[in-house]
């Protein structure tokens, strides 16, 4: 899992100070992921136990903190950030990969109609919508893991 700082990047005429973050002790990358700026806040998602290094740039260290994801925040990460909608499309191409679009819209066809009480489902039908949706379920299970490994 992983917990989500904040902070203003410095930007001036010569430069833009980011987040100093830990390295891993082994292969010295650094460890972290920057997930959006919103409204001039960066969020950057580390791995639960990384601590940043002491002292961050003078420029920005008044800045960093843990930050407070209320529920709007996340949501706006989700939509922009980068890394976010990669999951996205790879969710849509693990669907894809299975189910045409076209399997999909009659599925939700099927689903419409049931519900209305205007159209009543074959058992075959029922079956394929069931196998349908465990799958497409199983799907965005991976995404909400794959979005709680960077703290949403």
């Amino acid at each position: 899992m992983s917990y989500i700082v904040s902070y203003r990047k410095h930007i001036d005429n010569l430069r833009t100070v980011e987040l100093a973050l830990p390295e891993d002790a082994e292969t010295h990358q650094r460890i972290g992921t920057e997930l959006a700026t919103i409204d001039g806040v960066t969020y950057v998602a580390l791995p639960d136990g990384a601590v940043l290094p002491d002292p961050q740039p003078v420029e920005i260290a008044a800045s960093v903190s843990t930050a407070a994801v209320d529920p709007a925040i996340k949501e706006t990460i989700k939509a922009v950030s980068p890394h976010c909608l990669l999951i996205n499309d790879r969710m849509q191409a693990m669907i894809r990969e299975n189910y045409p679009l076209e399997d999909e819209l009659k599925y939700a066809r099927i689903g419409v109609g049931a519900a209305m009480g205007i159209y009543t489902p074959t058992q075959e039908e029922v079956n394929q919508m069931t196998v349908f949706g465990e799958f497409v379920e199983s799907v965005r299970q991976w995404g909400r893991d794959e979005r709680a490994k960077i703290g949403l």
